[in-house]
């Protein structure tokens, strides 16, 4: 990558990780917690979102999410905000549109959503109507890693004029989630329906809290504006709540060879 894409891209700010200890198959205790925020700010990360599952697996508890992003936040190495993984249970969205602060980011407003990994479901336009009638801001996770998704193309490019969001995973355009992923992440970006991109980390060997290697990929592939775009300046209008730019689903304006 050269000097000025260097200088150009220098504030990440990664909406999307498992970085809260003892609370799902993210961090283990404090100081793996510890560990993956010196590794996020040592790659250029600036701010990093708090994410925990909420599912039937893992039980989401607000106080505790408060307190131990507050316990994290006292270390001194890296801002930290809350926020949630958020799956897709009838419970779940009727909590949501209840009270929604307790979900979304930074309480701004955006939530990630998590589709189940073996099913599309039919209600999902519903759902994300209810979502958005309560102030909530719908952002898809990781498109790019689901099965079914992949081969459903114009039912993204339906949810994303319908208002939701698209946010890839840092690994996967490094081919870390196999080649499906790797293609599907990179087609989403060129052609501009992915808004978003996060570490989804969850400790630091596997899945790593870093974006900068992700961020050189889509720097050199579709230049610093643009990565600019999904790395900084849209992760900051979702952690601030402002209003994400619309999005201009283009043609793919080349082809790629991994």
């Amino acid at each position: 990558m050269d000097d000025e894409a260097s200088h150009f891209l220098n504030e990440l700010i990664d909406i999307h990780s498992h970085v809260l200890f003892g609370l799902d198959d993210g961090a283990r205790d404090l100081g793996e917690s510890a560990a993956m925020l010196k590794m996020a700010a040592a790659s250029g990360t600036v701010a990093i979102v708090a994410t925990p599952h909420a599912s039937p697996r893992f039980a989401f508890c607000e106080d505790t999410v408060i307190a131990r992003t507050e316990q994290l936040n006292l270390l001194g190495i890296l801002p930290v905000h809350r926020g949630c993984d958020f799956h897709l249970t009838l419970e779940n969205v009727e909590d949501a549109i209840a009270f929604p602060a307790r979900y979304t980011i930074n309480q701004k407003g955006y939530l990630l959503v998590e589709l189940p990994d073996s099913v599309i479901p039919p209600q999902m336009n519903g759902i994300m109507r209810s979502l958005q009638h309560a102030g909530i801001q719908p952002v898809i996770t990781h498109p790019e890693r689901h099965r079914l998704l992949r081969a459903n193309w114009t039912l993204l490019e339906e949810w994303v004029k319908q208002g939701a969001r698209l946010q890839v995973t840092a690994q996967s355009l490094l081919g870390r989630f196999g080649e499906g992923a790797l293609e599907f992440s990179h087609r989403l970006l060129n052609r501009r329906l992915a808004q978003l991109v996060a570490s989804d980390a969850h400790d630091c060997r596997k899945r790593p809290p870093r974006l900068d290697e992700a961020r050189d990929v889509v720097a050199h592939e579709y230049g610093t504006e643009l990565a600019a775009q999904v790395f900084e300046e849209n992760p900051r209008k979702v952690l601030t709540g402002a209003e994400l730019p619309a999005v201009m689903p283009r043609r793919m304006w080349r082809s790629f060879a991994f």
